[in-house]
């Protein structure tokens, strides 16, 4: 399937070894978009709000968030609420990516704007066929809106 123009996705997760192997997911299955990562949701936060070390010429918005559930400093949770209770980024779309797969956080999840939930493959081949999956729907079937940073 040939993807939409490039995207950027940004992946908010304290796992390392989590971020790497969903890099290569992506690469093995030809995203050819751009993929940050952040560590928490602190972090998050100050990226989509350009502060801290995010002022000035910060890398753009992403078109999709990956996000963790259980971090350091500000969890999943708490970032989903604050993100989507802000009018500049609520139209960004926040996929839930996370080991849990208990009732109650899906529940919450989707309850404060998270537009999808998925719970991590126990294994690389799982997560690349999770993956390639994902990227044939979001960046092949998917419009994504665009948001803008006005000040540039």
């Amino acid at each position: 399937m040939e993807f939409q123009p490039k995207h950027t996705i940004l992946m908010v997760d304290d796992d390392e070894d989590d971020c790497l192997l969903v890099r290569n997911a992506f690469e093995k299955c030809g995203f050819s978009g751009g993929m940050l990562f952040l560590k928490d949701g602190e972090e998050l936060i100050h990226y989509l709000s350009r502060k801290g070390e995010y002022v000035g010429d910060a890398p753009p918005y992403p078109d999709l968030i990956l996000l963790d559930l259980n971090m350091p400093r500000m969890d999943g949770r708490q970032a989903l609420k604050t993100v989507k209770s802000n009018p500049k980024f609520r139209a960004i779309p926040i996929v839930i990516l996370t080991t849990s797969n208990e009732p109650s956080d899906i529940q919450f999840c989707y309850d404060h704007g998270a537009s999808s939930f998925m719970t991590k493959p126990n294994n690389y081949k799982k997560l690349v066929g999770a993956v390639d999956t994902f990227c044939c729907y979001w960046f092949g079937w998917m419009r994504l809106p665009r948001v803008r940073d006005e000040g540039r």
